[in-house]
């Protein structure tokens, strides 16, 4: 054995960082049960997998059956909350087979939450308790959230309507904005240039030491979101930021079966025209919708990033007790 790797069966994590995640699953479970929300454990296994094309499951065999590891407790839950659960919240692992970088891990922590008779803008407001109650048990400093549609964020900060534009008006202004362009991006969809200019320019314009939540994104970009009665182009879908980096992702539920599976459909037909393969709808969910699933909106945080926050460290590698990068 080599003296560079005599250390590698070391955590990748130090103790004091082991102890702050305790610490946040402490608060955060006592948070929940404050609130009466039931702790609940769905499968990580299962036959169905998300259809979003820019999601990547992972994808296993049981008696010659595929199975997928889970991108996230969603459809289990929504399953959960059709059959009268009530309201309900889990800590769990999920699985992307996703980039590499210093804020991905193929395996981590998620936080997911519905709350009945709760639209995205009061589950906002819930969110922002849970978080001003970590950041400052973390004896970190708190500031409360901006809150900022999906449009104004753009017509801030590069005078552009997302909702009218076109592709090409998104590419012409990339070019203007001098932002840098990625190869393979001549034919790209509308939505392609708004997520590469989210990244690029609007996301960098957001506090450097605080949470935004941006909300009230496309429609186009929201397949489990309901739509907005006031505007057809919205869909009620939040996301929450610390600086540039992306928390959480949420949305005032859609409820209609009809609706959901034109929408996976949707979406593995955008998988085979990106030469990916088309995945296994859940029928299950589904069924469940036609049962009736309450009015209710729901939300994920990733815990490893958030810890990140609450540490003020730079890597998500740091907040794990053994990374792959040590495995």
């Amino acid at each position: 054995m080599s003296p560079a790797s005599k250390n590698d069966w070391m955590p990748s994590a130090s103790l004091q960082t082991l102890k702050q995640r305790a610490r946040m699953l402490q608060s955060i479970r006592a948070f929940f049960a404050a609130r009466h929300l039931l702790e609940v454990e769905t499968p990580v296994l299962s036959r169905a997998a998300i259809t979003d094309p820019h999601l990547h499951s992972f994808r296993t065999r049981y008696l010659q059956q595929s199975l997928y590891l889970q991108t996230s407790p969603e459809f289990f839950m929504k399953r959960l909350l059709a059959a009268g659960s009530g309201d309900i919240y889990q800590v769990c692992k999920v699985f992307r087979d996703d980039e590499q970088g210093s804020n991905h891990h193929p395996e981590f922590s998620m936080l997911e939450w519905y709350r009945q008779g709760f639209d995205h803008h009061a589950l906002m407001d819930e969110m922002e308790q849970l978080l001003k109650g970590l950041m400052l048990d973390a004896g970190q400093g708190w500031q409360a959230p901006v809150r900022l549609s999906y449009r104004q964020a753009f017509l801030d900060v590069l005078a552009v309507d997302p909702l009218t534009a076109t592709a090409a008006d998104l590419e012409q202004l990339a070019i203007a904005q001098q932002i840098e362009i990625p190869i393979g991006m001549d034919d790209a969809s509308k939505d392609s240039w708004l997520d590469w200019l989210m990244t690029q320019a609007i996301a960098p314009s957001f506090s450097k030491q605080g949470f935004t939540f941006l909300y009230d994104y496309p429609a186009s970009q929201a397949a489990l979101a309901r739509i907005s009665h006031k505007d057809p182009r919205v869909a009620h879908r939040f996301e929450l930021f610390f600086a540039e980096l992306e928390l959480a992702n949420g949305f005032y539920e859609l409820t209609d079966a009809e609706e959901q599976a034109q929408r996976f459909a949707v979406e593995n037909q955008q998988r085979v025209a990106m030469a990916l393969p088309a995945m296994p709808v859940d029928e299950c969910l589904l069924d469940a919708l036609v049962a009736g699933l309450p009015d209710c909106s729901g939300v994920a945080i990733g815990l490893d990033r958030l810890l990140m926050v609450l540490l003020g460290v730079a890597t998500v590698h740091d907040t794990l007790s053994f990374s792959l990068e040590k495995d």
